[in-house]
């Protein structure tokens, strides 16, 4: 049987996707202006931002 590998996304794209899905943060690019680099969020949307980026890594863990 052979396996095929599938490429999990660069970590930078992984980060970005699970900062606007769990916090509601469009980017993570620093933009130089108060109002759009500091952010108010929940606990419980950095809990599950958290728990989403672990489960990502060993996600991958896995795949390697």
């Amino acid at each position: 049987m052979t396996r095929i590998k599938t490429t999990a996304p660069p970590p930078a794209a992984c980060l970005t996707r699970i900062a606007q899905v769990h916090m509601g943060i469009e980017t993570l690019e620093e933009r130089r202006s108060d109002s759009l680099d500091f952010h108010e969020v929940s606990v419980w949307s950095v809990k599950d931002a958290l728990q989403a980026a672990f489960e990502a890594g060993q996600a991958a863990a896995r795949e390697a």
